[in-house]
């Protein structure tokens, strides 16, 4: 006859000790991060990362005098671009911690076929503090909206 015993199994003292001890570790980890962390918020971008914020936009084929080249800086804000204010203020609010403002459009999407006009744009330079090289086109919905989320970035084309 097997006897069953509703005792937990013993573990050896070492075990114990390396399991209370990781869990020490954990919890002081944890405490030392920023409070929103703890809350579940992203930390804000830090004006360290900020300090370098230029960018180069190259716009072609948007025609009515859209095209060109412009020089972007924001933080503080000055540069050729002709609306330096709104663009900063566009890029703002589409930058959020662990998510690339410039990121192309998924592979696997879903996209209506539209076609937005010939218009391209480049962009390259650094954004919270991170180096930028993208590239935009109007060939397909996900694009047109790609791009829309940066005007006045990028130029506004009515789309």
């Amino acid at each position: 006859m097997v006897q069953l015993s509703s005792r937990p199994p013993r573990r050896p003292l070492r075990r114990l000790l390396l399991g209370a001890s990781a869990s020490v570790v954990a919890l002081t980890a944890l405490s030392a991060l920023p409070a929103a962390a703890s809350t579940g918020a992203p930390p804000p971008v830090r004006d360290e990362d900020r300090a370098g914020d230029h960018l180069t936009v190259t716009v072609r084929h948007a025609g009515a005098g859209k095209d060109g080249t412009y020089k972007l800086y924001c933080h503080p804000g000055g540069g050729s671009h002709p609306d330096v204010r709104g663009a900063c203020g566009a890029l703002d609010r589409s930058t959020r911690w662990g998510h690339d403002t410039f990121a192309p459009v998924p592979h696997d999407s879903v996209c209506t076929m539209q076609y937005g006009g010939p218009a391209t744009a480049r962009i390259t330079g650094t954004w919270a503090g991170r180096p930028v090289d993208a590239t935009y086109e109007r060939n397909n919905g996900c694009e047109i909206g790609r791009w829309d989320r940066l005007v006045p970035l990028l130029p506004d084309l009515g789309s």
